[in-house]
């Protein structure tokens, strides 16, 4: 009998399991595919070529997480980009942002934008810190029942309030806009010229199968801007060795403390008896008991397809069964002969702009048409891609003068609106994706030596991410804070007891964070010293 059994070794898995073991508990973690790490992993794609085939740039990792596992002593090294992002743009003009060079970037296209900056970052920082510290607290769940429960949410509430208090009326307000405006609504009231638009509104729709005005947009934009890398914070970065070496160092530093961690070890059903979780049962037909059973799953799979429904409260099931997921992602990973050599900025020697996100999304129209497509055609005719040169900032993922790029497309419709299948189409929308960063890079296409394809239905297959939802869950008002994954169950709880929730179906929300399975280690904890006293 174990402690704890852990279904999914993604990323929050990995962590919950770390801290559960650190607090001297017998943990299993069953990973269902041949390495752990979820949607965080290295893999080679293309013979003598390795990138983070899914996720693939750093900055949301929690420095509590990071310190407490002791990552860095188990060969984490983050690196940061030189600078932030690079836009090209179709008139031959081009805009940095981060290093140092952000004023006089945009004081090319607007003066007034420019002198904007700073105020805009200030508000934009205050609003992220309270929130950064909301992050790592349970929030407040509505309880039915016991009133020592009652008092405990009413408590956190007031904690809550009290940091929401010490932000000030104009900051309050600002708050509000976060979560409830759109990302282009609330950038347009604060600049004029599209470039800087662009690119503070990819923050906003990244992940987000939504036009950048969509209301609540602007809360996705804020979720972006939690993350520092180095103690330097909204700062991007490179995990050397890729996203599985944020993994392996998870990994490491769980079985460090006495994790059992399996791979090829899928999950087939939780077992349920006399109204409580008590263990898993394996596709081998093994039988796992525990006195916790901890999911990482998209709570949709978790539900869906690991419990028989006759055990789930009604209300429940129907409510989980329309939990809103879809990224509108399409993902690719690309081995380079040489560097993209940008017709705004040419050359092909290693530069700033190849380091950072490279952003191929002129305007917040252009976004919000790339929106539209997808939801009438299926794909988007202009799509938007970000490009990531892994290779420009970590040398051991390609051979020497060779590199490997990771392509973020938006948008493409989940499922398509014709009722065919994505297996049908993902090689055309590939091409149009190389052909869309080609058209600024001319010799993009050519240099391109192998390609490795992710449609949404490829994530869901390949990593679990149902929809393709890079988030286990849209990061919208009505699946955030006290409503993620559901009212009544924020506090990583199922509604079986014994069964807990530890992904990013729950708060904060997704991102390579590690959060939701630090606070649902927490909360675990608190439950098994209860019942043993």
């Amino acid at each position: 009998m174990r402690d704890a059994v852990i279904i999914g070794g993604g990323h929050n898995g990995l962590v919950c399991a770390a801290y559960l073991a650190m607090a001297g508990l017998k943990v299993a973690v069953l990973e269902r595919r041949h390495v752990v790490g979820g949607a965080a992993v290295t893999e080679e794609f293309h013979p003598g070529f390795r990138n983070s085939v899914a996720s693939y740039t750093v900055s949301l990792l929690n420095p509590k997480v990071i310190a407490d596992l002791a990552l860095a002593e188990h060969g984490l090294r983050i690196v940061e980009r030189r600078i932030a992002n690079f836009l090209p743009l179709d008139d031959g003009r081009y805009l940095k942002v981060g290093g140092g060079k952000t004023h006089e970037e945009v004081a090319k296209f607007s003066a007034r934008d420019a002198g904007r900056l700073d105020a805009y970052q200030a508000k934009l920082e205050a609003v992220a810190d309270v929130l950064r510290a909301l992050a790592l607290e349970t929030p407040p769940n509505v309880v039915e029942g016991h009133p020592f429960a009652a008092i405990a949410e009413l408590v956190k509430s007031g904690r809550i309030a009290n940091r929401l208090r010490h932000l000030g009326l104009d900051l309050q307000r600002e708050l509000l806009d976060l979560f409830t405006n759109s990302a282009g609504a609330y950038l347009d009231g604060w600049f004029t010229s599209d470039p800087i638009k662009a690119a503070y509104g990819w923050d906003g729709v990244v992940g987000n199968y939504a036009s950048p005005y969509t209301p609540g947009s602007a809360y996705v934009l804020l979720h972006h801007c939690f993350g520092e890398v180095n103690g330097k914070k909204g700062t991007w970065g490179h995990a050397i060795g890729g996203m599985g070496a944020i993994t392996q160092a998870m990994a490491k530093s769980a079985a460090a403390h006495g994790a059992e961690i399996r791979v090829d070890a899928p999950v087939r059903e939780v077992i349920v008896e006399q109204d409580r979780a008590v263990g898993v049962v394996t596709e081998t037909g093994e039988a796992i008991r525990a006195r916790a059973v901890i999911s990482n799953l998209n709570p949709k799979l978790l539900y869906g397809a690991l419990i028989d429904r006759a055990a789930l409260p009604p209300s429940f099931a129907e409510r989980i069964a329309k939990w809103r997921c879809g990224s509108g992602t399409f993902r690719m990973n690309v081995a380079l002969s040489e560097l993209p050599d940008f017709t705004c900025l040419p050359g092909k020697d290693l530069a700033d702009h190849h380091t950072s996100g490279i952003i191929i999304a002129p305007s917040l129209g252009y976004m919000e048409r790339a929106y539209f497509d997808a939801r009438t055609h299926g794909w988007s005719k202009q799509p938007i891609v970000e490009v990531v040169i892994s290779s420009a900032l970590d040398d051991t993922l390609a051979p020497k003068g060779q590199h490997v790029a990771s392509l973020f497309c938006q948008h493409v419709a989940p499922e398509l609106p014709d009722g065919s299948s994505w297996d049908d189409h993902r090689e055309a929308v590939a091409d149009l994706m190389i052909d869309t960063v080609d058209r600024h890079a001319p010799n993009f296409k050519r240099s391109v030596l192998g390609r490795q394809i992710f449609s949404p239905l490829d994530l869901e297959r390949t990593f679990g991410l149902v929809g393709g939802d890079i988030f286990h869950g849209a990061l919208d008002l009505g699946q955030m804070f006290s409503a993620r994954p559901m009212l009544g169950h924020a506090d990583y709880r199922g509604p079986i007891p014994g069964l807990y929730m530890c992904g990013s179906g729950t708060h904060p929300g997704g991102g390579v964070t590690g959060l939701p399975g630090h606070n649902a280690a927490r909360e675990v904890l608190r439950d098994l010293k209860r019942r043993k006293n």
